[in-house]
């Protein structure tokens, strides 16, 4: 079995390279199109005119993969989950930022404006992007299950207060802990769905996700919907992970051609892989080309 900590390593590494990876095709919602425009996406590439991300270059985050290196930065400064210090990190984040913000975000900085904090600031969304945040989380409690799952549930709760997405970022924690300890992906998604959940039909939707397990990700992205919300957007995430279970290089490609919202997709379908799989399974072309890997292995390395 894989050292924990290289596992750790190895999750979050597959987790940012994912939101990257789907930085030129993220809100195509018109699979086709993204095939004329694109080809078949096997490398980091930028988006092009008239994109939500346009003006990014190839190798950098969506707003998603921001979020989550702010997150990690707040890990490794203060050397602890601080959800005081990540909110403030992420007020800052927004200050004049020049890409894309999604409707959660906006809708929780509206509520920040007008004096909420990190523990009432979430918006009502339950869209994928607050769960897919948890990387550096699973990196920092890799050895505290209930450590992990309590701040995985927090730091979503800070922008997406949806029983949903703040049980959603628990079941993929649960699943990428298990994962790392050896267990297979679909084994350890089923060990997270075994978890008791007030909101989340997590077992039921699991089981739909392998049901099409068998079936090319695209259509079943298709068949599930393409957008960011959980009730599809979880079966989509389960789905690709069981049916690229030893592969996550074509399972990250085939979630970025099925388009629509695919770059939280992809951050959890990478983190997963990545817990099970390892770094060799990580391209080394990809974290090449990724703009901040030598800030992501920094602040990685300053968390003990």
């Amino acid at each position: 079995m894989q050292d924990i900590r290289d596992a750790a390593h190895a999750a979050v590494l597959a987790s940012f390279v994912g939101d990257s990876l789907a930085l030129c095709a993220h809100q195509i919602y018109d699979a086709e199109e993204i095939q004329k425009k694109c080809g078949r996406i096997q490398g980091l590439c930028a988006p092009g005119p008239n994109h939500p991300h346009e003006g990014r270059e190839a190798g950098e985050f969506t707003h998603c993969g921001d979020q989550t290196f702010v997150l990690l930065k707040s890990l490794a400064k203060a050397g602890r989950f601080d959800l005081d210090d990540f909110f403030r990190r992420w007020r800052l984040l927004f200050m004049g930022y020049g890409g894309y913000v999604d409707r959660a975000s906006k809708e929780a900085l509206s509520r920040i404006n007008s004096g909420e904090g990190p523990r009432s600031s979430g918006s009502k969304s339950n869209n994928l992007a607050g769960p897919a945040r948890i990387g550096p989380l699973v990196y920092l409690l890799r050895d505290d299950l209930d450590a992990l799952t309590a701040a995985s549930r927090a730091q979503a709760k800070m922008t997406h207060n949806n029983p949903l997405a703040i049980e959603t970022a628990e079941f993929f924690a649960r699943a990428a802990f298990f994962a790392m300890r050896g267990k297979a992906p679909v084994e350890a998604m089923l060990d997270a769905a075994a978890s008791p959940y007030l909101s989340l039909p997590a077992k039921d939707w699991l089981d739909q996700g392998l049901e099409f397990a068998s079936v090319d990700s695209v259509s079943a992205v298709l068949h599930f919907g393409q957008g960011g919300n959980v009730e599809g957007a979880f079966r989509s995430t389960t789905q690709l992970i069981a049916r690229f279970s030893t592969d996550l290089e074509n399972g990250l490609i085939e979630c970025v051609m099925a388009g629509g919202d695919s770059a939280a997709r992809a951050m959890l379908s990478g983190l997963v892989l990545g817990a099970a799989l390892g770094r060799e399974a990580v391209p080394e072309e990809w974290l090449a080309d990724l703009k901040k890997r030598q800030e992501i292995e920094d602040l990685l390395a300053a968390i003990p």
